[in-house]
Order: C-alpha cells, then sequence, then structure tokens
C-alpha cells in the first residue's frame, strides 16, 4: 500500500525545494514520532465494500487509536479521522461482520480534542460552495 515510486520522487523533489522531510514507513515509532498531524483515510471506498473482509485484515493495526496519539509526544497533536463508531448503517454492519467497534479511528480520539474533523468538514463545505459559485 506504499505509494507509487514515480509519486514518491515528485513529492521528494518538492521537498528539496521547500526544505520538508518526507519518511515512507510502515514503522508507528518512525512514523509518529513528533508528528504534528495524524492522517487517515478510509480503508474502504464508497463501490469498493466487497473489499472490506481484506481491507480490514491489512489496516487494522494501523487504526489511529490513543497509543498512536501518545507516541508522537506532541500534546497538541491533530487527526483527521473517518469512521469511529457503530452508529452508522455502515459502522453497525462492520461491528457485526468484524466484531470492530471502530475503522480508522476510535470513538475516543475521535472525540478528543485531538481531531479536527469538523473544521475539516466546514472548509470542504465552503470548497463546495465555492465550486458550485464558480459553475453557476
Amino acid at each position: 500500500l506504499h505509494p507509487d515510486q514515480a509519486l514518491v520522487d515528485k513529492a521528494n523533489h518538492f521537498a528539496r525545494s521547500s526544505h520538508a522531510r518526507i519518511t515512507i514507513t510502515d514503522n508507528f515509532e518512525e512514523a509518529l514520532r513528533g508528528a504534528d498531524v495524524i492522517y487517515t483515510d478510509v480503508w474502504v471506498s464508497m463501490g469498493e465494500e466487497d473489499k472490506f473482509a481484506e481491507r480490514i485484515n491489512q489496516l487494522r493495526h494501523f487504526q489511529v487509536n490513543r497509543q498512536m496519539i501518545n507516541l508522537t509526544g506532541n500534546p497538541e497533536v491533530k487527526c483527521l479521522p473517518a469512521f469511529h463508531d457503530a452508529l452508522t448503517i455502515t459502522g453497525k454492519k462492520i461491528q457485526e461482520d468484524f466484531g470492530l467497534d471502530s475503522m480508522e479511528v476510535t470513538d475516543e480520539v475521535f472525540r478528543s480534542p485531538h481531531s479536527i474533523v469538523f473544521d475539516q468538514a466546514e472548509n470542504r463545505m465552503h470548497t463546495i460552495k465555492a465550486v458550485m459559485a464558480l459553475t453557476l
């Protein structure tokens, strides 16, 4: 699930000119140490519901949880979570089929000060409004 090498090369090119640092790893401690933001994406995209079992098996150990937050060593770390409880139709199905109360992020982290999901959703709303205004 690592990014395509051409994308990595392009990112490294931009990183050199901006003095950024890019690390691609599946080692939690290396990836999280000193992080300001933990970003996760949905494990299964809409239309790929047949991949839930495969993706949950691959990614369940990468769930954003309290341990990940603590590994950053940053009390101000923020995260952008996704599925976090069993209160939706999809969440309930995942709970019934796979015994998980949450997927990409735990509800504890979702509801904590670390979560900036509502800020992100608000920003997305304004972006959508701008696209609509420009296309009308």
